[in-house]
């Protein structure tokens, strides 16, 4: 069993973890997953929660051998929850990679060094360092329309419809 103050630790690393996670800093967040799963009861809800997050991070990072060696270990958990999950993790992880050529992917480049770099540049700019929201454009009248433009003609559809649908109520009236 794990002291109390082990188990506050281990939350408050799986806690901020998350957050590293959700910020796409992946490693931040392997390291600190581990630090939480020696800290927890691993046989726990807790430590079951904190491993597969641990699994999501080894497979962010591109471990793939740890991600499904930790998933089939949680394949064996006692809590039913975390056996379920890690059973669906490990389909994904060990499904067949699809080939694919490379002008179908998008490659988006760091930006982390340029908006550090150009955060101390600016002066008198965004203080969270951002971009600024684009100003809303104003809403623009549609014009207007022509009456002489609108056809006018009888439509012979609404007066075939019309008739039919008396027809079908005039004999379901006469069935009953």
């Amino acid at each position: 069993m794990s002291s109390p103050d082990a188990s506050d630790l281990a939350r408050i690393n799986y806690e901020t973890a998350k957050e590293e996670f959700e910020q796409g800093r992946y490693r931040q967040a392997v390291i600190l997953l581990e630090q939480a799963s020696a800290l927890s009861e691993r046989a726990s809800p807790l430590g079951g929660d904190i491993q597969i997050w641990l699994v999501s991070a080894y497979q962010s990072v591109g471990d793939y051998p740890a991600a499904i060696r930790l998933c089939r270990q949680l394949s064996r958990h006692p809590n039913w929850a975390t056996r379920q999950q890690s059973r669906r993790l490990l389909a994904i992880l060990e499904a067949p990679r699809l080939a694919s050529r490379p002008e179908w992917n998008v490659s988006i480049p760091d930006l982390t060094p340029t908006e550090v770099a150009q955060g101390s540049d600016r002066k008198g700019s965004n203080p969270r360092g951002g971009r600024r929201p684009p100003k809303p454009r104003p809403l623009r009248e549609p014009d207007p329309i022509d009456p002489s433009q609108i056809n006018r003609s009888d439509n012979q559809f609404v007066w075939f419809a019309l008739i039919s649908s008396l027809l079908i109520l005039g004999a379901l009236i006469g069935l009953s």
